[in-house]
């Protein structure tokens, strides 16, 4: 369902191809948080759902808490629960119409299920920089079903809240955790080449990996070390220090989904050749799956298995591309 709805979202906005090659320089977002320190929190108990919240700051608390049957409907604002974080349903469908405006500051775009103003976990206003992310996001709140809200058809939505809600708070200690996993990154690990059992990922490496490979050594000026051990070798300092410089220089949308890439394939290298426009979405699933397509392909798919892993990982790499498009102000 992700995967449809994300594909669909591309239709409905004019420009159907908004991954273009993207540079090291940083864009101004206008998002909305700055991850001040008094970040709230809000319990993961399935009990309560939703919690909705006035932004009037009148003594008469007007915050409307779903919970079991009961609903009430006179609030002005929707704050999304932190069980959106970890992938539960987390409750009927309470709203009919999705639309998407201006914010009132005129700093970003808003969307509204009804006249309720969607927000985050920590109960601060969704403020996406462009308008086709936000037409997006409204996508994935319209395609949901009348019996349940499904955080797993909303990849565009969990991005979206970790690249305002955890990034900003953590990000040294993203970047620090992509490094450690630098030198054991997948397309530095080679098969060997003289074992009957290997030989033939070894030549898939060299014709699909080898060509990436080069585009780092032009792009970063440091020739990547390659091995055949499980636990990993050790890269150049000189490389190490010029990838942790472009992860320094992203913003916060872009960090979001270089990791949220990094951790679907298995390799920093692979999101950072998508987050460069070196490699397309079709070209880097085939990295990511090479050595497991190899074994298909002599022994066989298996269903409800490989099938599966192939639709989730389409989806959490398109929706992470597609964020990081959408998310551009030009």
């Amino acid at each position: 369902m992700a995967s449809s709805l994300v594909f669909r979202t591309l239709k409905s906005i004019k420009n159907p191809n908004p991954i273009t090659a993207l540079t090291t320089s940083s864009r101004t977002r206008h998002l909305s948080s700055t991850a001040a320190v008094h970040q709230q929190t809000q319990s993961d108990d399935p009990s309560s759902s939703f919690t909705f919240s006035s932004s009037s700051p009148n003594v008469n608390d007007e915050s409307i808490f779903i919970k079991g049957s009961k609903l009430e409907t006179t609030s002005s604002s929707v704050t999304m629960p932190m069980s959106f974080m970890t992938g539960s349903i987390v409750g009927r469908r309470f709203y009919k119409q999705v639309t998407t405006r201006e914010a009132e500051d005129g700093n970003g775009w808003t969307v509204m299920l009804d006249y309720r103003t969607l927000k985050t976990p920590s109960k601060r206003a969704l403020k996406l920089p462009t308008l086709g992310l936000a037409k997006a996001i409204g996508a994935e709140w319209d395609y949901q079903e009348t019996d349940g809200i499904r955080p797993f058809t909303m990849p565009l939505m969990r991005l979206v809240c970790t690249a305002l809600e955890r990034v900003p708070l953590t990000r040294p200690k993203i970047i620090e955790y992509l490094l450690k996993k630098f030198n054991q990154d997948q397309v530095f690990c080679r098969a060997p080449s003289d074992n009957v059992l290997t030989s033939g990922v070894h030549e898939r490496q060299v014709k699909y990996v080898d060509p990436l490979l080069n585009w780092v050594e032009s792009e970063f000026g440091f020739k990547p070390v390659v091995y055949s051990s499980f636990f990993g070798g050790k890269q150049e300092d000189g490389l190490v220090k010029a990838v942790e410089n472009l992860l320094k220089k992203t913003d916060d949308c872009e960090l979001a989904a270089i990791d949220a890439i990094a951790s679907s394939a298995h390799s920093l290298v692979i999101a950072i050749g998508l987050f460069r426009g070196k490699l397309n979405i079709e070209e880097a699933i085939e990295l990511i799956r090479l050595e497991e397509d190899f074994q298909v392909d002599k022994w066989g798919l298996v269903e409800g298995g490989h099938d599966i892993d192939i639709a989730d990982l389409r989806v959490q790499i398109s929706s992470a591309v597609v964020f990081l498009g959408l998310s551009r102000s030009n």
